[in-house]
């Protein structure tokens, strides 16, 4: 046994239900290869400059032809098990969240769990693109705290550069490829907690693959009305829950859908000393939300505030939210109870 999962023997053995859940590790997969926004204009017939003001995407990160959806899930779970200081033995479940594999069959968790050498670990995907890392995660917490996992490996991986045609303005210079995962484990009392939950399927035309290209197709203007008019009352709710008052808020992690997204949604916090993480402009849109990637990205750009809630958050026209917010001030959404402070630094 790990010294990460020895840590929690006295706070529950497999089969008994515990106080609550945390992140004890981390970890992240971003492709080496970088396209401009030059590049990607070019393909699409657009300027650089129209792709800034869209969507606020400068460069993005798309996988080669040795990073599939798996291979690039199994980089970002070595990092997040060596984060924990676990032992991929120890892991009970994998857990993918994906949108984006070339086949639904067979699943992706259980090629990543035997890559890892997660011997006998349950493995299943999440297809709830957007909000699919959350979802996750919400999941990983609810196995956790029932007992019937200890150690849950949650990896959201997308390789979306398969999915969307580059002479598509509305899709190709947006979206990219990326991987991120957290281990979720007991502990004494929850830090992964509450979820506000919610979806909306009469709206699943806005984005969809096409039957004909089997491309994406998204109605851009569509898709951002209705964010930014449904998805604030969600983070509202969020932080009802968790007993926070939006303006003491301190870190702001959303979906990187689109830059104008981000900024209205911030907006209705009313929160002036947010810190927002904006990760879209170096990395390019990602499905699902890759919540530990963005935090990183934060990290990078901006001063790291003190321990505080952040609120995650993720949209979709079939899935309004899966948002997440920390039940109380003093503990990071989302984030490990008891963590080393190089894991507080990603928030």
């Amino acid at each position: 046994m790990s010294t990460a999962l020895n840590e929690q023997a006295a706070v529950t053995d497999l089969g008994q239900p515990c106080d609550g859940s945390r992140i004890a590790g981390l970890g992240a997969h971003r492709p080496a290869a970088v396209v401009t926004n030059e590049d990607a204009a070019a393909l699409a017939g657009v300027t650089a400059e129209w792709i800034v003001q869209r969507v606020g995407v400068q460069e993005r990160r798309h996988a080669d032809d040795t990073e599939s959806v798996v291979s690039m899930a199994v980089a970002a779970g070595k990092e997040a098990l060596a984060d924990a200081g676990a032992d991929a033995r120890d892991v009970d479940v994998v857990v993918l969240a994906t949108c984006s594999l070339p086949s639904s069959m067979p699943n992706g968790a259980a090629q990543i769990a035997a890559r890892l050498g997660c011997e006998a670990a349950a493995g299943f995907d999440v297809n709830a693109a957007c909000s699919g890392f959350s979802h996750a995660i919400a999941v990983a917490d609810a196995l956790v705290r029932a007992g019937s996992a200890r150690a849950v490996l949650v990896v959201g991986s997308e390789r979306m550069s398969d999915w969307v045609a580059s002479d598509d303005r509305s899709t190709g210079p947006i979206f990219a490829d990326g991987a991120a995962a957290a281990l979720v484990l007991p502990s004494d009392r929850r830090s992964i907690f509450p979820v506000a939950w919610g979806s909306d399927g009469s709206r699943a035309d806005l984005i969809r693959i096409s039957a004909q290209s089997g491309h994406m197709e998204m109605a851009g203007s569509k898709v951002f009305r209705w964010t930014t008019s449904a998805l604030a009352p969600v983070i509202h709710a969020a932080c009802e829950r968790a007993g926070v008052d939006p303006a003491d808020l301190k870190a702001f992690v959303p979906h990187q859908a689109n830059l104008r997204i981000i900024d209205a949604l911030r907006q209705s916090l009313d929160a002036p000393d947010v810190v927002t993480a904006t990760d879209i402009t170096s990395a390019g849109r990602h499905r699902p939300l890759q919540l530990w990637l963005r935090q990183r990205g934060l990290n990078s750009s901006a001063p790291t505030p003190s321990p505080a809630t952040a609120p995650t958050c993720a949209p979709r026209a079939t899935k309004r939210s899966s948002s997440i917010a920390s039940p109380h001030p003093r503990r990071l959404a989302g984030a490990a109870h008891r963590t080393r402070d190089r894991t507080r630094q990603y928030l």
